[in-house]
């Protein structure tokens, strides 16, 4: 007879992914690159170049055909290659993709984005939970800080301000009510889990590549 506790949906899954990857997103925010950058340590070129990683990251992770059945918190109000792009243009970068190519762990971040398959939902929607759950939390802290240390105009910042959401808490609140209510199984459960701490490790070597 199957254990039917391994089989049963984690009833929230939003908390039990925090709880189950606290140590990968404590050791990616950690890393010296981001806390100096943070910190008001370097400069905004030095941001310019963490825009530019990130460039590449969203490229790729936005390039899944989206699918009628998606579930509906794969809102395209989310997506923010177009406004990294457009920071980086604002920043005096002419041509990102030249001035900026990928670090080799930028690009293998990347390659493993596109490495998923467009039916791997529960794969995709770790990466998808991990960049912009994030962006509409910590991100807001990092754009004030950019802009205090570095003097980054609101023109440079567009990547942090998503003017197709209303207000942010709900939004984020609906994002992990949407997230439950998939009912996934253990197995998508725990794939989901294994690709958001990749997620946080994939971050923690850009970090440590800006640095070197």
């Amino acid at each position: 007879m199957p254990n039917l506790t391994s089989l049963s949906p984690i009833v929230d899954l939003a908390q039990h992914v925090r709880e189950s990857t606290v140590d990968a997103h404590r050791a990616a925010e950690g890393r010296p690159f981001i806390v100096a950058l943070m910190g008001g340590e370097l400069s905004l070129v030095d941001y310019e170049r963490y825009l530019a990683q990130y460039a590449w990251v969203y490229e790729a992770l936005e390039s899944r055909d989206r699918r009628a059945s998606d579930p509906g918190i794969i809102d395209s109000a989310l997506d923010r290659f177009a406004a990294i792009e457009a920071d980086l243009a604002a920043l005096g970068v002419d041509d990102w993709r030249t001035q900026h190519p990928p670090l080799r762990a930028t690009a293998a971040y990347a390659a493993h984005l596109r490495g998923i398959a467009a039916s791997d939902l529960p794969r995709y929607l770790a990466h998808h939970y991990t960049r912009y759950l994030g962006d509409l939390s910590g991100g807001q802290a990092i754009a004030r800080l950019v802009a205090r240390h570095y003097g980054a105009t609101d023109a440079q910042l567009s990547y942090f301000r998503f003017d197709g959401i209303e207000a942010i808490v709900p939004f984020k609140r609906q994002y992990r009510d949407g997230l439950n209510a998939l009912n996934f199984g253990r197995e998508d459960s725990d794939q989901f889990v294994d690709e958001v701490n990749a997620s946080y490790q994939f971050t923690s070597a850009i970090f440590d590549a800006l640095a070197s």
